[in-house]
């Protein structure tokens, strides 16, 4: 989150900001995780035209919804401005608007059209119409949202699970991980590494939709793709040479089995004492017949019939990237600050596909044959997952600190966890193997309230706490009978 002068900060590794200074507008950057009142302290002593808030994780959100309401609370008429990985129209429409009457709550899809959204926002002549129109297109928004969950069917969280993936355990067979508990690996080659990089993320980062490397022919973007490739090439170069990036993992295995949806991790092979509990989410979309209300869960065998296995991992670029990205914008080159912010990422993504690689290969070795080069690791072809709490099959962020607590990450790789739940350094992966051959990823979508209750009692955490973490994808009441879609 960042309070500005003039616009927003950093929807998009800062680039709506950098566009916006090359605009003329001035920028106050406060950086990531800057808690409501200072933003609003900030933007009363700069006098500022505008805030503007940047979402990387889904606890963000609800960040969001709260600044809108204290910008409400405490008399604001400026617009806020909403952005980056998490937001969207739909959230900014239905949950932000709404909470800042006084103002305008606008969401800028990228930074191409930061500059004319600011303009229109901060003229005189232009603001009243362009105010009314948002206001008009955001009410249609959320009506259409309203009618279109009200349509939607949810099933009881026991009708659900009634309808669980039901895997045949009977032939099945995996072979244990190499080591139990973690291992650190920081013995890494930055070019070995960089043969994992994923391109199209990279592309995306800096708005330019499009596929790698299929992007560098499209007629509008091809040319801009080329040359900012090009000057990746040449950073990427630079920072292999040179060693800007100390990469460090930690991985660790442990004997695994599902208690309902729960997956209980053992000592040891006897399975005699319990080591942690790994907690997951059941989809509650009503569904066509044959198709199941999926957990993680069902991906993991269930206790009493087959000894199966979990992983986990934390991997970083290293801490390298914000010193370096510092010393860029100090002497006022925001573009290449930018370059290593992105690069760092993709360094990160590339370090947890290559793990996963070893990982299949080697330290658990179900697919000691696998032969995939790097370049068509994107498409996931190979056996198995890496689910990340936060991610769409598992939204709740505290499932974290399990995972962390497991690998003694903070200690193994200098990533730490912030109040909410994100990494830091941000250029960080973190997530689960499972390894059985019908895993798959999928979208929890909207859960209810009886699965919230269900999962406070499970996890020991206050109802409270558990709907404020799953807000973004809590229903406000739980169904009342089981219903199948059409």
């Amino acid at each position: 989150m960042a309070t500005v002068k003039g616009d927003v900060h950093d929807i998009g590794k800062n680039i709506v900001g950098v566009v916006l200074a090359c605009n003329n507008y001035e920028i106050v950057d406060l950086g990531v995780m800057v808690p409501p009142q200072k933003i609003l302290e900030v933007a009363r002593a700069e006098k500022v035209d505008a805030i503007g808030l940047s979402g990387l994780i889904t606890p963000s959100l609800d960040e969001m919804v709260h600044l809108a309401a204290e910008m409400e609370r405490e008399g604001f008429d400026i617009p806020l401005l909403i952005g980056g990985a998490t937001t969207s129209k739909v959230h900014t429409a239905v949950k932000i608007a709404p909470a800042y009457r006084r103002g305008q709550a606008v969401y800028v899809l990228d930074a191409s059209r930061a500059v004319g959204v600011v303009g229109a926002l901060l003229s005189a002549t232009q603001k009243a119409g362009y105010v009314a129109g948002i206001r008009e297109d955001y009410a249609q928004i959320a009506t259409r949202h309203a009618r279109d969950e009200a349509a939607k069917v949810r099933l009881p969280l026991a009708a659900a699970r009634a309808n669980a993936l039901r895997l045949d355990w009977s032939g099945y067979a995996v072979p244990a991980p190499q080591f139990f508990g973690p291992r650190v690996i920081d013995d890494w080659d930055l070019a070995e590494v960089a043969k994992f990089i994923d391109w199209t993320p990279f592309f995306h980062a800096w708005e330019l939709k499009g596929v790698y490397p299929r992007i560098f022919d499209d007629a509008e973007k091809g040319a801009a793709a080329r040359a900012l490739f090009a000057d990746a090439q040449a950073m990427l170069a630079q920072i292999i040479a040179e060693r800007w990036f100390s990469p460090r993992a930690v991985v660790g295995f442990w004997p695994a089995n599902a208690v309902g949806d729960d997956i209980r991790l053992y000592s040891d092979e006897t399975r005699s004492e319990e080591l942690a509990t790994f907690f997951t989410l059941r989809q509650q979309t009503g569904k066509r017949e044959g198709r199941p209300n999926v957990a993680l869960a069902d991906f993991v065998g269930p206790a009493g019939t087959v000894p199966d296995y979990l992983g986990g991992f934390v991997v970083t670029a290293g801490p390298e990237e914000a010193e370096i990205a510092a010393r860029f914008e100090a002497a006022h080159d925001h573009y290449s600050a930018i370059m290593v912010k992105a690069l760092a990422d993709r360094f990160a993504e590339a370090l947890a596909e290559a793990l996963h690689q070893q990982v299949r290969r080697h330290y658990w070795g179900y697919a000691p044959e696998e032969s995939f080069a790097p370049d068509q690791l994107a498409s996931e072809p190979y056996r198995g997952i890496r689910p990340a709490p936060g991610y769409p099959a598992q939204p709740d962020h505290t499932e974290k600190l399990t995972l962390f607590r497991l690998l003694d990450a903070e200690a193994a790789t200098g990533v730490t966890l912030t109040e909410s739940m994100a990494m830091w350094p941000g250029s960080s992966v973190s997530g689960l193997y499972i390894g059985h051959p019908e895993a798959y990823y999928f979208g929890l979508a909207r859960i209810e309230q009886d699965q919230a209750a269900d999962y406070a009692v499970r996890k020991g955490m206050a109802l409270s706490e558990v709907q404020r973490w799953l807000a973004p994808v809590l229903g406000s009441a739980s169904p009342s009978a089981p219903a199948v879609a059409a």
